[in-house]
């Protein structure tokens, strides 16, 4: 990694890619700390750390503090990724956006441009939400309908603008833009969250109390580290034989092949749903003032939220955890069930005149790759719990009320894992000297 990082500064065009990316960087978090007009910042402030919970922890995580800040960035790409999701879902039940996400260019065009529509659509409902839930409860003083709109206004605008920059990295930088820009924003919590264990663990504590917490915070977090790693380079590869054949005089095929199935199919897709599913009603409970209680709706809150989870002194709520696991199983086989279509892959392998060893064509390889591929899922649902579960278990036990957790970290070195290959991939395409160069 180190080493390509150095290769990219002796070629002048991935030098000025990465200057680029720096400043779309510098431009985004910028806007992260500009207020929305007409707000009172310090208002929302108060009114967040008395309503900590999980659902907007999770959401201020993904939008790099804005939210709590509320920035013109505050909703952030929140809307893009929520767009993106229910485009593709839609492609499989709609026959017509599936034939066009096979169109080629111009149908992936097409697809870009109405999600687009959708990402503007989702960002004006959440900024209207936003603007009449918090209106309400004062964090618009002296609320009318014009100071609403210009709030609306604002936060549309930025989630816009956000999903443009992404779109600029991803044209002129490297790599994924809106992943990348998702990635700025979680790393920009992990200072403050690391002050955060500093001030709960370390700071006031002896030196043989501080720094056995300080190795048992780090093993921790290296422990998670590793283990995504483990569990995004994990795949299974399904040996692939292609027969030979004759085209005019020549002998063509007889190569060897493999299809790489990977462990982790769905990514950190079913995380992302298992959270969101699970922090919508209480998302709604905080902006209607509701859900502080003690009749049964609010003790299923109560459950729904993972800041009351594996507590040991309520432990009645880890009912949630258990339902947080069964969803993201559910979800796993679920995404990667309209991502991943074993009879379509047969078919394509028998036209091409391939086969598996041992397994006849047609029907019999579709029926093993879709067994393979309900192992491997469940293997890989198992390891992404893992993962996200550990974090739960030390803020719970030990009470660090901090942003990140196993989500935060899947994605962060998922995409510099990713970003890394595609820089690797760029500086072989100017390096590479083939027969025609002297």
């Amino acid at each position: 990694m180190f080493e390509t990082l150095k290769n990219v500064f002796r070629v002048k065009e991935m030098r000025r890619k990465l200057l680029y990316l720096i400043w779309m960087i510098f431009i985004i978090r910028i806007g992260c700390q500009i207020p929305v007009p007409g707000v009172d910042s310090d208002f929302f402030k108060q009114w967040f750390s008395s309503n900590t919970g999980d659902a907007f922890n999770f959401f201020d995580a993904f939008t790099g503090g804005s939210f709590e800040r509320m920035s013109i960035f505050a909703l952030n790409i929140t809307p893009y990724i929520t767009s993106s999701i229910i485009i593709q879902l839609l492609t499989i039940a709609i026959p017509s956006l599936e034939e066009m996400q096979r169109d080629g260019e111009e149908g992936r065009k097409k697809m870009t441009a109405i999600t687009r529509y959708v990402t503007v659509g989702l960002a004006l409902f959440e900024s209207v939400a936003m603007a009449i839930g918090f209106g309400r409860q004062g964090m618009i003083p002296n609320m009318n309908f014009f100071k609403g709109v210009v709030v609306v206004a604002c936060l549309t605008a930025g989630s816009a603008m956000l999903m443009w920059l992404g779109e600029r990295i991803t044209e002129k930088g490297v790599g994924n833009g809106i992943s990348i820009v998702l990635t700025i924003n979680i790393i920009s919590r992990v200072p403050s969250d690391l002050a955060l264990l500093y001030e709960n663990f370390i700071k006031g504590k002896t030196i043989a109390k501080g720094t056995l917490a300080s190795i048992i915070i780090a093993a921790i977090i290296l422990v998670v580290v590793v283990l995504v790693l483990i569990l995004n380079g994990a795949e299974r590869r399904i040996p692939v034989q292609y027969s030979k054949k004759m085209v005019g005089r020549k002998m063509m095929g007889g190569q060897s092949t493999n299809i790489p199935l990977k462990v982790n199919t769905a990514g950190v897709i079913p995380v992302i749903f298992a959270s969101s599913l699970m922090s919508f009603p209480t998302v709604i409970a905080q902006l209607t003032g509701k859900g502080n209680g003690t009749g049964i709706g609010s003790e299923i809150l109560r459950g729904l939220s993972s800041n009351n989870w594996c507590n040991p002194s309520q432990l009645q709520y880890s009912w949630g955890l258990v339902l947080y696991i069964v969803l993201c199983v559910f979800f796993a086989y679920f995404y990667t069930s309209i991502t991943f279509n074993p009879l379509e892959v047969a078919d394509n392998i028998k036209k091409q005149g391939g086969f598996i060893p041992g397994i006849r064509p047609g029907k019999p390889t579709s029926d093993y790759l879709t067994n393979i591929l309900n192992y491997i899922i469940f293997i890989g649902a198992v390891g992404l719990i893992i993962v996200c579960v550990i974090p739960f278990i030390f803020n719970g036990v030990f009470g660090a009320n901090v942003s990140f957790g196993g989500t935060s970290i899947i994605i962060i070195v998922g995409v510099i894992l990713e970003t890394v290959k595609q820089i690797e991939s760029q500086l072989l395409v100017r390096n590479y000297k083939g027969f025609l160069n002297n």
